[in-house]
């Protein structure tokens, strides 16, 4: 007798329209079974009807603590996608989200690291890419079927019948209109066009250009982009959900062209023969792909086969989140082109962390140390975060930056154009912890490097930041030419003033202006400088990074950090990458790493720090950063994380405690102090 095969019982988060056809899906699938669904409104009608044989429960949470739910389908509106698949996967249940996964692919990455955190499954919704017709459309192309590909037209578009200020299509705080509605589509199917004519599974386009109407709630009623790929490929998207479209996808070669009308629902939402129609100029072929499944138990059983074997992301052609990531990625340049931010992504609506949860205050993983001149303890990593252009972006590194017990935060006044010290002003305000953070301000960058610039921009500065004091500020370059005295005297006008409230002293200065700066301090009953932001770490810059650049990773510069022990707020402290894959004796394609770094010192190091990483389980950077940590003068190490991922990789060094002995061997390599724990 042969046991039932094991089914994965499936729970659905949200009871719309689109929840009525997955349990649909579900229930013509091989792998699932719809046990339950959860319901703010758990007494609507139709509920039962419409997801026979479920279990109606009040409220999102009961399905998180539910013992007989294993996955979850997420079908909330998209502003919830977030929030609810992150608390989720900390139930230790897998999700299947409807798309788009997050509002951008900074809340996706979000998203993934929660899985990837949990061990659990998560996949986006984009049911077409499961159907065999997709995969029957990439192996004509593979094939040569229309010669070389050349271009993709592709649209997703419906006329709603009017404005509906009430509904989700149209609601600006639910993140309504085409473009994350339905502009995933052919976004998704030229990236895997693009990649199945270039030998991959798919590619990214390298521009991105877009245009749209913006309808009077402020969201994209109908909306065009063109994406240009490196193989040379472009494609023409659209969507809208008050303008109906072809809905054709067009592919365009140098033999021919392939059209495939409707070809998000492939051979029909319940089964039935889709055509794919090969245009060539001796005539038309039409290939016909006949499936009697239903196109949404595709997907299901995807994430079913997945979530039993163990894997944590869809097959291809399904979406893995490398996929999910670049998809949105390109629609979050297409709404930037256009200028589409959503009330709900703003600072007054994001009150809450990426998991809908309050900031949480008091985390310890990220120590503190008390630096001279400072009122509070500062953490011994400092976070820099210059790549980030909108608060919902930014907001999820810098909230799992402070849990984490970081305080330290690094902005100029140059970076991304003063938009890096907005931001942080727009999230000290938010998340109300200002009196709790450590604020480091820079300013008088060349060719601007004079003394009375730096009250200019400091009053720029504080406008951006919210704050009426800096608590650290750097010179962000020196210019030898203007007596130090100046610099000085300029930078203790603004102590006086109370608008720096701690150190002040040079990033990029040399020892000897610093000698000359504090002399001339001490003589004057000035403030003297009492930090530095240069260049450190476990490798030697050999020559500047960008014109102006200090290193003081010299042994002479290390003896006057340590008899002076000057704090040193340390930038590219883990090398720029050289102590990762992307450096190597043999490795001379990255034109940075090879002129600022390579040398047999260098690579010394950097033999010794492997070593040790494998005997400790960890990885040469964490090597590099813990030897940053543990100099005998106060060095707090600035770190730049673009991801969650990358946060929490930094936070690995932190558990490395390197002795005296075992510095002076990574640094010289000397016998005596080799390390043998």
């Amino acid at each position: 007798m042969t046991s039932e095969p094991q089914k994965i019982r499936w729970g659905i988060l949200g009871p719309g329209t689109i929840a009525k056809a997955f349990a649909g899906g579900v229930a013509h699938s091989r792998t699932g079974t719809l046990v339950a669904i959860a319901a703010r409104n758990p007494g609507k009608s139709g509920l039962a009807e419409n997801f026979p044989g479920a279990r109606i429960l009040d409220g999102y949470e009961a399905l998180l603590t539910d013992p007989d739910v294993d996955a979850v389908y997420i079908s909330t509106p998209h502003p919830s996608h977030a929030e609810w698949a992150i608390r989720v996967a900390e139930a230790g249940k897998h999700v299947l989200c409807e798309k788009p996964m997050g509002l951008t692919a900074f809340e996706a990455d979000a998203m993934i690291h929660a899985a990837r955190k949990a061990g659990t499954f998560l996949g986006e919704a984009f049911m077409y890419r499961l159907h065999p017709q997709t995969a029957k459309l990439v192996d004509l192309v593979r094939s040569g079927a229309i010669g070389e590909v050349r271009m993709v037209k592709s649209s997703f578009g419906f006329a709603m019948p009017g404005f509906m200020p009430e509904h989700r299509l149209y609601a600006n705080d639910l993140a309504g209109g085409g473009i994350l509605d339905v502009g995933g589509y052919p976004v998704s199917m030229a990236r895997l066009i693009a990649g199945a004519a270039s030998g991959k599974l798919f590619a990214e386009p390298d521009k991105v250009a877009g245009a749209a109407h913006l309808g009077q709630s402020g969201v994209d009623e109908w909306a065009s982009a063109l994406l240009h790929f490196p193989s040379g490929i472009v494609a023409e998207v659209s969507c809208g959900i008050s303008l109906a479209q072809d809905n054709v996808l067009r592919i365009l070669g140098t033999k021919g062209r392939i059209e495939v009308a409707d070809f998000w629902y492939a051979s029909g939402r319940e089964g039935g023969t889709g055509e794919i129609r090969i245009i060539r100029p001796g005539g038309e072929e039409v290939v016909e792909v006949r499936e009697d499944r239903w196109l949404y138990a595709f997907e299901v059983d995807a994430a079913g086969e997945a979530i039993l074997a163990g894997k944590q992301e869809f097959a291809w052609p399904g979406m893995g989140w490398a996929d999910s990531l670049g998809n949105l990625r390109v629609l979050d340049k297409w709404r930037a082109a256009i200028g589409l931010e959503y009330e709900i992504e703003k600072p007054e609506k994001r009150v809450n962390t990426i998991s809908g949860r309050r900031l949480r205050s008091g985390g310890t993983t990220i120590a503190k140390r008390e630096i001279p001149g400072l009122p509070r303890p500062a953490s011994c990593l400092a976070l820099g975060f210059e790549d980030f252009r909108t608060f919902s972006s930014g907001m999820i590194l810098l909230d799992a930056y402070f849990e984490a017990g970081g305080n330290v935060f690094d902005t100029a006044f140059i970076y991304g154009s003063g938009y890096t010290e907005t931001l942080l002003g727009q999230w000290l305000k938010n998340r109300g912890v200002r009196e709790h953070s450590v604020v480091i301000g820079k300013g008088a960058h060349t060719p601007l490097c004079y003394p009375d610039v730096i009250a200019k921009q400091l009053t720029q500065s504080l406008d951006r930041l919210q704050t009426d004091h800096v608590d650290v500020y750097f010179m962000h370059r020196d210019d030898p030419d203007v007596p130090v005295d100046e610099f000085v005297d300029a930078m203790d006008r603004e102590v006086r003033a109370g608008r720096i409230r701690g150190p002040f002293g040079g990033s990029n200065w040399t020892k000897e202006r610093m000698d000359e700066a504090i002399a001339y301090a001490e003589r004057t009953g000035k403030q003297k400088p009492g930090a530095l932001s240069n260049n450190f770490s476990l490798a030697e810059m050999l020559v500047p990074i960008w014109p102006g650049c200090v290193t003081s990773s010299s042994d002479e510069w290390k003896a006057w950090l340590t008899a002076r022990q000057m704090p040193n707020f340390a930038w590219s402290s883990q090398g720029r990458g050289f102590f990762t894959g992307r450096a190597g004796r043999e490795q001379r394609d990255n034109e940075e790493l090879v002129r600022v770094w390579y040398s047999e010192k260098n690579f010394g190091r950097r033999d010794r720090a492997i070593e040790l990483a494998n005997r400790l389980g960890k990885s040469p950077i964490h090597v590099a950063l813990a030897y940053v940590l543990a100099q005998p003068f106060p060095s707090v190490p600035l770190i730049g994380p673009r991801t969650l991922d990358e946060l929490e990789d930094s936070l690995r060094a932190l558990d490395i405690a390197l002795s005296p002995d075992d510095i002076a061997w990574l640094d010289s390599g000397s016998d005596q102090h080799r390390r043998t724990g």
